[in-house]
Parts: structure tokens; sequence; C-alpha cells
């Protein structure tokens, strides 16, 4: 009995294999997010102002609706790939900030690491439990509004200690966004690869981001 179960569960084909739709969003994230920091390397090395970074902010996310018009029809594609160069290279300002204060680039490194653990352990957590966690919808639609507002009043009180906060509960957000879109997608609640990879590249970007400037405040010594 015991090698007929060892067979079985060996013989079963994995989420990945049988869900077309997931094997499809993670070819296209694998390519925007190679696209993305392609962008972001030109941009740091043409040394973008914080103007252009602002406007090429501006730009991806009057891109975004796009997308989602066009998620349906083939040029969506096109248009996935204009607005993860867009986000992408608005980086470009922040990472040449974090270059030249003392550690950065191993900052940036580490960023980068925690981010892919982070989201390589959710996915296959997700993955292979098969659990739904449609259930966090609420709690993190409410999470972001909260952090949004957050947000919004620190641009005119600007204290480090809200910063902080705001980063820290966008990195607890973004992984459960990770959970709840890599689940949407295994459950059928996301039939469209165009809009699953956008919010899996936003829930990614946003890890990133957050994890980055948190790593800033612990990580740099004075």
């Amino acid at each position: 009995m015991d090698n007929r179960s060892v067979y079985t569960s060996a013989s079963r084909p994995s989420v990945l294999e049988t869900n077309k739709v997931l094997r499809n969003t993670y070819m296209l994230l694998g390519m925007t997010l190679l696209f993305s920091a392609l962008c972001a390397g030109i941009t740091y090395a043409i040394v973008i102002t914080k103007m252009t970074s602002l406007v090429m902010t501006i730009g991806a996310f009057i891109t975004l609706f796009v997308v989602h018009k066009k998620a349906d029809s083939a040029s969506g594609i096109y248009w996935i790939f204009l607005f993860t160069g867009l986000l992408g290279g608005s980086l470009g300002h922040m990472l040449s900030y974090y270059v030249t204060i003392p550690g950065g680039p191993k900052l940036i490194a580490q960023a980068l690491g925690g981010t892919a653990l982070i989201f390589f352990a959710l996915s296959a957590y997700v993955l292979t439990t098969k659990k739904d966690f449609s259930f966090m919808g609420g709690f993190l639609f409410v999470g972001i509004m909260v952090v949004l507002v957050a947000a919004i009043a620190n641009i005119f009180f600007a204290a480090p200690a809200v910063q902080l906060a705001i980063s820290a509960a966008i990195v607890f957000l973004m992984s459960g966004f990770i959970l709840f879109d890599t689940s949407r997608i295994i459950h059928g609640g996301e039939t469209n690869y165009i809009r699953a990879t956008v919010g899996l590249y936003l829930n990614i970007y946003n890890l990133f981001v957050a994890l980055l400037q948190l790593l800033g405040v612990f990580g740099s010594d004075d």
C-alpha cells in the first residue's frame, strides 16, 4: 500500500503542469520582470531625474488601464511590456540614490534576494497546499486603503516613523496579495493570464521597493 500511494502521488501532475493560465502567467511574469530590470538598468545608467521618474510612474499607471482593457486581445502583450518597462524604468532614480549611500549596492542585492525568497516561498506554499486564500480579499483591500491614506497624510507630516510603518505594512500586504492572487489563478478566480501577470508583477514591484526602504533605514550605518 505504501508503494502504491508513493506511486500515485509521484505520478499525479503538478498544478503548474495542469493549469494553463498559471503556466502562461509565470512565463509572461518572468519576461516582464527581465524587461523591467533592463529598463531600470538603462535609466540608472543615464541618471534620470526625480521628475522623470515621477512622469514614468504616472505614465505606467495610465497604461495600466489600457492593459486591463486590452487584456483579452493580442495587443495586450505589447501594452503589458510598456507598462512594466515604464514602471521598471522609474526605479532608476531610486537606485541611483541607494547606490550612493554606504553599503547601498549590498542593500539593493538584499532587497532583490528578499523579494525573490518571499515570492517563491509563498507561491510554492499555495501550489503545494492548494489552499484557497480568497477570504483574505476584504482584509487586503482595507489594508491597502489604510496605507494609502497614511501615505497621503505623511506627504504633509513627513514623519520617518510613519514612513517606516508604511513600508513594513506594504511588505505584509504584498505577501498577502501573493497568496491571494496565486490562489485565485489556481481556483479559477482569474482566467486571464495578462491580468494575472499584472497583479503578481505589482506585488513583486511594491514588495521590492518596500523592502529596499526598510533595509535603507536599518541597514545603513552613519
